[in-house]
């Protein structure tokens, strides 16, 4: 006799516990597909348009939230815009006792994005930026080292920008 009360005081406690606490997405409810135009890279960095775009298909494809489909298809379309890529100095290193080389950087890349629905005047996300950095060694090689740090720094703005995307409601 004891058990159901002590039964029930429990599912009681546990039904309005739950102060409206969510599992899954925090999507918008209506969009259910996102494509992602060419992006636009207005800096002299080499292949940047096209490492940007593929870094945010395959964020959206982690995330999960939005199906990637064909921009004739989707319910919205994320344009992009690689805005700047800075380089600064992070580590120095010396060289024979008396020169003095920078060994390892950051790299800041900052992209301005909106999201626009196909047919509407009004975009669903307005203007916004993200700025994405890393921090990486030059090794031997300082080209390769650079194009690394572009990488990285590229993929943190592709998160940074899905998640603006997906929880930006």
């Amino acid at each position: 006799m004891s058990r159901l009360p002590r039964t029930l005081f429990l599912l009681l406690f546990l039904l309005l516990g739950g102060c409206g606490y969510q599992v899954g997405s925090l999507m918008h409810p209506q969009v259910k597909t996102v494509a992602v135009a060419p992006v636009v890279n207005e800096t002299v960095a080499y292949n940047v348009a096209a490492e940007m775009r593929g870094l945010l298909c395959e964020c959206f494809m982690t995330d999960g939230s939005l199906k990637l489909v064909d921009e004739k298809e989707a319910d919205c379309i994320v344009y992009a815009r690689v805005l700047s890529i800075a380089f600064s100095e992070v580590n120095w290193s010396t060289v024979n006792d008396d020169l003095f080389v920078p060994n390892e950087w950051r790299v800041k890349m900052t992209v301005e994005f909106s999201v626009i629905i196909p047919g509407s005047a009004k975009p669903l996300i307005s203007t916004r930026s993200v700025t994405g950095s890393a921090e990486f060694q030059t090794g031997p090689d300082m080209y390769i080292g650079r194009r690394n740090g572009i990488r990285q720094a590229a993929y943190d703005a592709a998160k940074q920008l899905v998640t603006a995307v997906t929880e930006g409601w």
